[in-house]
């Protein structure tokens, strides 16, 4: 059992003191030889692998197994370009981002609502004006297209 100390509760409300402090308790069984602290330590990282796994199943990881070789490599490959490609993208783009799942990822930086314009030989992206993510967006665009450093 682990105790820690419930943050998300402000300690102080309005003018009056918490009573006692609010704890958040952690039970968690193991039959390793492990100290409590590695044995949770485990067992975290074992969530985030089940999260990346679940996530992965909405996605590309839902046509497998096809019954071909060739194609589940190939599959396994694309998820894996795609995957890393939308976490480096939810990185630059935010800290909310970078938590996200990759179907918001999807919905805020991939489908963008814009309009393509040209004019004078040059392309123009026109984002709706009012559009939640295009602080974000435009962060991410202008990161990754960013001209080079002078040598």
């Amino acid at each position: 059992m682990r105790r820690v100390r419930d943050l998300a509760k402000p300690a102080i409300v309005g003018k009056q003191g918490e009573l006692f402090p609010i704890w958040r308790h952690h039970p968690f069984f193991t039959d390793t030889p492990a100290a409590t602290l590695q044995a949770e330590r485990e067992h975290r990282h074992h969530a985030v692998v089940e999260q990346v796994i679940a996530d992965s199943k909405a996605g590309a990881l839902a046509h497998l197994p096809s019954g071909k070789f060739h194609a589940n490599a190939a599959w396994l490959t694309l998820w894996a370009m795609a995957y890393n490609l939308l976490r480096a993208a939810g990185t630059l783009t935010s800290a909310f981002h970078a938590k996200a799942t990759t179907a918001t990822l999807r919905a805020h930086l991939i489908q963008v609502p814009g309009r393509i314009a040209r004019s004078a030989r040059r392309i123009t992206l026109h984002l709706p004006y009012n559009w939640p993510w295009r602080e974000a967006w435009t962060r991410l665009f202008d990161t990754v297209h960013r001209p080079p450093e002078p040598a």
